[in-house]
């Protein structure tokens, strides 16, 4: 699996992708220069129970740790994911 990211304006997607298909997406929005919202994570049911979903999560962080923003995740899947790991707290907006 690889794990794609787009934008365009202050909208942009990481895309996880199994041999040219489109297996899942998480959606974000930038709020300012520094501050970004995870706003939808989405993973289709054929390929649920494998991490997609978390795997777009942490590429989410790690990208955003890049840019050194912080991130307000909208997304309740997000959400749960950064509240079950005491070091994700940092990444927070």
């Amino acid at each position: 699996m690889t794990i794609k990211q787009s934008e365009q304006d202050k909208n942009g997607v990481f895309k996880a992708v199994i041999e040219d298909q489109e297996v899942g997406h998480l959606e974000y929005a930038w709020l300012g220069s520094k501050t970004l919202s995870i706003n939808h994570t989405e993973v289709n049911p054929d390929f649920g129970g494998q991490g997609i979903g978390k795997k777009l999560v942490l590429a989410a962080i790690d990208w955003a740790r890049e840019k050194n923003a912080k991130i307000k995740p909208l997304c309740t899947y997000a959400k749960a994911v950064i509240d079950k790991s005491a070091e994700l707290q940092d990444i927070l907006a």
